[in-house]
C-alpha cells in the first residue's frame, strides 16, 4: 500500500528521464548525422553556383527516361528506331522511377522545374550517401570519425570538378556511391577479419555490377575483390578464397551478363551505340600518364602531402594498414580507368569523380593517422605544412569554378532552345507537320523537338555509329545527302570538318543556307532542302525568322549560361528561354 504526502503531487510518469543508455545512442549519432549534413550541404552550396546548368549530354538518358516511362521503350524520341543511346543504365532507371512518381518531367517543384531540381537533389543524396559511407570507414579507424566525415566533405565541396559533374545531370553521383561503398565494404572487412564472406563477396560483386552498368569502364570494379583476396592470400585459404572469388564473379557476371544479353536481343550489338561511336581503342604507352593532369588539377604540393601521408600510414604496423592497402585498390583501379578511357571534350575531368572520393577518403584517413602518432609540436608542424600545401589548391580550384560559372559546357537548355524549339519554328514557318534535321548534339532538342532527328554523333543512331567509329568520312556523307536527306542540318565546328558535311559540295547543291552561325561563319549554320521551300518569298521570311530567333539563343548563351528554359520541355514548342 503507498500513499501520497497532503500538498504532493503524484509523480508524472511521462516526463521521468530518458534511460542513459537512450541518450547515449542519440548522442553517439548526432555528429556522426551533423558531419554528414554539413558536408552535404557545403557540397550544395559550391553546387549552387552553376546555377540550373545541366550538361546537354544528361539531356539524352533524360529523354530515354521519359520513353521508357511512357511505355516507347528505348527510343529518344517518340517514332525513333530502337538505339541504345544512353551508356548508364541505373541512372535511367533512377529518372524513369522519378518520372513515374511525379518528381520528373512533369512541371515545377518550389518554383524550379523538375528537369533541374530532381536530378541535382538526387545527386545531393547520393552524396549524402557518400559521406556517410565514408563516416562507417572513419568509424573503425578513428576514435572521432565524424572529424574526417567533414574533412572528406569538406575536400570534395572543394573541389571543381567532383562538383560541376556531380550537379551535370549525369550518372556520376551514383557511380562515386556505388564505388565507395564498395570500397568502404571491403575496407570493414579486412579490418574484421571476414574477407572471406560469402555475404561480402555477394555485396562486393553486386556493387561491381551496378557500377558497370553506371558507366561502361565500370566493368574494372569486377576486379576489386580478387584484387584484394589476391592481396591476403596463403595457403591454408586457397581454397576458401577461389570459391569465395567465384561467388563474387558469379554475383557480378549473372546480372552484367543478362543486360548485355538483352542489348544484343533487342538491337543486335554487344555494346551500345556511344561505346560505338566514341571509339574506345587499346590504350598507348603514353595514356598512362594521363592522371598526371590530375596532379597538375589539384596541386602538386597538395598531391605530394597525400603521398607523404598514406605512406607514412602504410609504413606503420597498424591495423590502418591493412585497411588503405584495400583501399588503394579500387582507387588504383579507377586511375587506371581514366588513363585508358578516350579523352572527353567535357571540361574539368568528368570520367575522375571515383578518383575525387577515394583519393578523399583515404588521403583524411591517413592525415587523420599521422595527426594521431604525431606529437604536439609534430602537430604544429603538419597543420603548417598542409595549410602551405592547400593554399595554391584553393587558389587553383576557386579559379576553375569562377571560369566554368562564367562559361559551362553546353547546356541542355541552350540546344533545347537552338536546336529544339528554333527548329520547330523553322517547320512552322515552312508549313511543315513532318521533317527531319540532322545536328550533333541531342539531348535538350530531343525534349523539345517535333521533327525526327538524326544524330551525326552516332550517339543514338546506328549507322551513324558505325560510320563515325570507322572513321568513314565519304560513307557519312553519302549517308547523309544520298539515304536520310534531312530536311534541315545544323553543323559547326569540329564537326564541320570532323566529317566533311559542311565542306560537302551537295550541301550547296541541294540545301539553302538559313543562318550562319555568327561566331564561326559560313558554313557553320542552319540549312533547309531546297525542295522544301515553295518560293523564295517563304525562304526570305524564313531567314527573317531565324535572324531574330537563333541569334537571340546564340547571343544569350553567353550571357545567360545558367539558365533554365521554361517549366517543361515538350517536342513542338517554339517560345525560346522560358517555353
Amino acid at each position: 500500500m503507498s500513499t501520497v504526502t497532503m500538498g504532493e503531487a503524484p509523480a508524472d510518469e511521462s516526463a521521468a528521464p530518458e534511460p542513459s543508455g537512450e541518450k547515449r545512442r542519440r548522442g553517439a549519432l548526432a555528429l556522426p548525422i551533423a558531419s554528414v549534413a554539413a558536408g552535404t550541404a557545403a557540397i550544395g552550396a559550391h553546387g549552387a553556383l552553376y546555377g540550373h546548368w545541366i550538361i546537354d549530354d544528361a539531356a539524352i538518358t533524360f529523354a530515354y527516361a521519359r520513353s521508357f516511362a511512357d511505355g516507347l521503350g528505348p527510343v529518344v524520341q517518340a517514332g525513333a528506331e530502337p538505339v541504345e543511346g544512353f551508356s548508364n543504365p541505373t541512372w535511367t532507371v533512377l529518372l524513369t522511377l522519378g518520372k513515374w512518381l511525379g518528381l520528373f518531367d512533369r512541371g515545377t517543384i518550389f518554383g524550379i522545374p523538375d528537369y533541374v531540381l530532381f536530378p541535382k537533389a538526387l545527386a545531393l543524396l547520393l552524396c549524402a550517401g557518400i559521406l556517410a559511407a565514408c563516416h562507417l570507414a572513419a568509424s573503425k579507424v578513428m576514435r572521432r570519425p565524424w572529424l574526417a566525415t567533414l574533412g572528406v566533405g569538406a575536400v570534395l565541396a572543394l573541389t571543381p570538378s567532383f562538383v560541376i559533374w556531380i550537379f551535370s545531370g549525369l550518372e556520376n553521383p551514383l557511380y562515386a556511391l556505388i564505388i565507395v561503398w564498395q570500397a568502404v565494404l571491403l575496407f570493414r572487412a579486412v579490418l574484421d577479419d571476414r574477407l572471406l564472406s560469402m555475404r561480402l563477396a555477394l555485396a562486393v560483386g553486386g556493387l561491381a555490377a551496378l557500377a558497370a552498368l553506371t558507366r561502361p569502364e565500370g566493368l574494372i570494379y569486377a576486379g576489386v575483390y580478387p584484387l584484394v583476396v589476391l592481396g591476403r592470400l596463403n595457403k591454408q585459404i586457397l581454397g576458401s578464397s577461389i570459391k569465395h572469388v567465384l561467388v563474387s564473379t558469379a554475383a557480378f557476371g549473372v546480372p552484367v551478363g543478362a543486360y548485355f544479353l538483352w542489348r544484343h536481343a533487342e538491337f543486335g550489338r554487344w555494346l551500345s551505340s556511344p561505346s560505338i561511336a566514341k571509339r574506345q581503342g587499346i590504350p598507348a604507352l603514353e595514356d598512362l600518364t594521363r592522371p598526371g593532369e590530375l596532379i597538375a588539377y589539384a596541386g602538386a604540393p597538395a598531391a605530394l602531402l597525400a603521398v607523404v601521408f598514406i605512406g607514412m600510414a602504410v609504413a606503420r604496423p597498424s591495423p590502418l594498414r591493412r585497411g588503405l592497402l584495400t583501399l588503394l585498390v579500387p582507387l588504383g583501379l579507377a586511375v587506371i580507368a581514366y588513363a585508358v578511357l578516350e579523352p572527353d571534350w567535357m571540361a574539368q575531368f568528368r570520367f575522375a569523380t571515383p578518383i575525387w572520393v577515394l583519393g578523399a577518403l583515404t588521403s583524411v584517413l591517413a592525415a587523420g593517422a599521422a595527426f594521431r602518432n604525431a606529437r604536439f609540436r609534430g602537430r604544429v608542424w603538419l597543420t603548417i605544412g598542409l595549410t602551405a600545401a592547400m593554399l595554391p589548391t584553393t587558389a587553383s580550384f576557386a579559379n576553375a569554378a569562377s571560369e566554368f560559372r562564367q562559361v559551362p559546357d553546353i547546356s541542355a537548355c541552350y540546344v533545347a532552345d537552338r536546336f529544339g524549339r528554333v527548329f520547330n519554328g523553322y517547320a512552322d514557318v515552312l508549313g511543315l507537320r513532318e521533317g527531319s534535321l540532322l545536328i550533333p548534339d541531342l539531348g535538350g532538342s530531343s525534349l523539345t523537338s517535333r521533327l525526327h532527328l538524326v544524330d551525326m554523333a552516332g550517339l543514338t543512331n546506328h549507322r551513324f555509329a558505325d560510320l563515325v567509329g570507322d572513321h568513314d568520312k565519304v560513307g557519312q556523307g553519302n549517308y547523309v545527302f544520298e539515304t536520310v536527306k534531312p530536311t534541315f542540318i545544323h553543323s559547326r565546328q569540329p564537326w564541320s570538318s570532323g566529317n566533311g558535311l559542311g565542306f560537302d559540295p551537295r550541301l550547296d547543291r541541294d540545301y539553302y543556307p538559313v543562318h550562319f552561325d555568327p561566331f564561326q561563319g559560313a558554313p557553320n549554320g542552319d540549312w533547309v532542302r531546297k525542295d522544301a521551300i515553295p518560293s523564295q518569298e517563304k525562304l526570305a521570311e524564313l531567314r527573317a525568322y531565324a535572324a531574330s530567333t537563333a541569334l537571340e539563343v546564340e547571343r544569350g548563351e553567353g550571357a545567360w549560361p545558367r539558365r533554365a528554359c521554361g517549366d517543361t520541355l515538350r517536342p513542338g514548342q517554339t517560345v525560346v528561354g522560358d517555353g
